[in-house]
């Protein structure tokens, strides 16, 4: 069972910006990313099930992160039938975050009153998701459409709040070219998690890597 209503999932997602997005099979790797993303100011994390055994991987490192991390927030991502997202809700994810719209998904995360962001590519798709009650919006691929299409739906639409996810570095140019045009918060993968990062186990350089981007954001929205 979640550990956090879906207000204060959106309240850490408003104050800090960005969600960093991780997946690997190794559980004690996934602990040491984790507690690096945390100390560097991380209180968010979406763990992208996307390999074999994924459900196994997150449980462990949820239990990790309600032990070792008090205030760590864990999420699903890359969820793409409601069986999953029942699934990983069963082991305790206080979010739920899909590459599409799913209605199906929708019912059984409003059902349990947790937060599921759907990924959209449309304004006719993100005001389907609004309807169903979504809070934020999960512009994917980020990449694709760019921060302009963030500026031009919040001219009519000022109320949607957008995560992109995918197209999004941690340079100071490309984060305010999107939170200029109106993001809540940004989702960020490899960019930040990088392969390099994880091939040299270089957790203090990714704790410093979260907190200097943090920081940025910070002096951007100030």
């Amino acid at each position: 069972m979640a550990q956090y209503s879906r207000i204060e999932v959106v309240q850490v997602m408003q104050e800090t910006g960005m969600v960093p997005l991780f997946y690997h099979a190794d559980v004690e790797l996934g602990k040491k990313v984790l507690k690096a993303c945390y100390d560097g100011g991380a209180r968010l994390m979406e763990f992208t099930a996307r390999g074999d055994f994924a459900f196994e991987v997150f449980s462990e490192l949820n239990k990790f992160a309600i032990k070792e991390l008090p205030g760590m927030i864990m999420g699903v991502g890359s969820i793409t039938d409601a069986a999953a997202a029942s699934m990983y809700m069963q082991m305790g994810a206080n979010f739920i975050v899909t590459p599409s719209l799913r209605e199906d998904i929708a019912m059984v995360c409003n059902r349990r009153k947790v937060l599921w962001s759907p990924g959209c590519g449309s304004l006719t798709e993100i005001n389907r998701a609004e309807e169903l009650g979504c809070e934020i919006v999960k512009l994917f691929p980020g990449s694709t459409y760019g921060p302009g299409f963030v500026k031009a739906i919040k001219g009519p639409q000022p109320w949607t709040s957008v995560m992109p996810t995918g197209g999004v570095s941690t340079e100071e140019s490309n984060l305010k070219a999107w939170f200029d045009a109106g993001v809540t918060c940004v989702g960020m993968g490899s960019k930040l998690i990088s392969k390099e990062i994880l091939a040299k186990n270089d957790f203090n350089g990714l704790e410093q890597l979260v907190k200097s981007t943090l920081t940025t954001i910070q002096k951007l929205r100030a």
